[in-house]
């Protein structure tokens, strides 16, 4: 596999936590450094992960993967994007702008289902796995932190409905990935 075509993987790997990471600097009313550098770990350490774990399991897990990994990104995005549409109409309850670990955890794990089975594929293709998961890893930091930055520019003018907007990007973006694992 070439780097050019490595480098395209981890592009699309990446649009989804791109996404969600612009979804929650909405809500943030000031972004700092820190907190950039906090959505790019979580993310580009989970995309990374996730293929290297798909590589090494790919004959146990690859069939029942395949099966319900839609669901269960569909299951947790909407859920957060539930809870994301519910702040954006209850001002008072607005999210905490520091970032826990375990709202991390969800959000990391919800973005990253899909590139366990880009590992798995890459067991099957000999694809030279720890190249591989550092430009994953390494693309999908740079876009998460971006997008994190983006997402509070944005939100700092229009507050509740970024937020609306946001959720409900996150929401179709689970729908998305439930409908192309159905089809």
């Amino acid at each position: 596999m070439s780097w050019i075509e490595l480098f395209l993987i981890a592009l699309s790997l990446s649009m989804d936590a791109f996404a969600v990471s612009i979804a929650k600097g909405l809500s943030l009313k000031k972004v700092t450094w820190k907190q950039m550098t906090w959505f790019g770990a979580w993310f580009g350490i989970f995309q990374g992960l996730m293929p290297f774990l798909g590589y090494c399991f790919a004959q146990l897990a690859s069939g029942w993967l395949e099966q319900f990994d839609h669901w269960i990104a569909f299951i947790l995005l909407s859920m957060i994007g539930g809870k994301m549409i519910w702040d954006s109409f209850h001002e008072e309850e607005s999210i905490d702008p520091e970032i826990g670990w375990k709202s991390m955890l969800v959000l990391a794990i919800a973005t990253s289902i899909d590139a366990l089975a880009v590992g798995v594929s890459f067991a099957f293709m000999s694809v030279s796995i720890f190249p591989a998961i550092t430009m994953i890893g390494a693309v999908t930091f740079a876009f998460s932190a971006i997008g994190t930055k983006i997402g509070s520019l944005f939100g700092a003018k229009y507050h509740s409905k970024a937020t609306l907007c946001g959720s409900i990007v996150l929401v179709l973006i689970g729908l998305k990935i439930l409908i192309e694992g159905i089809v």
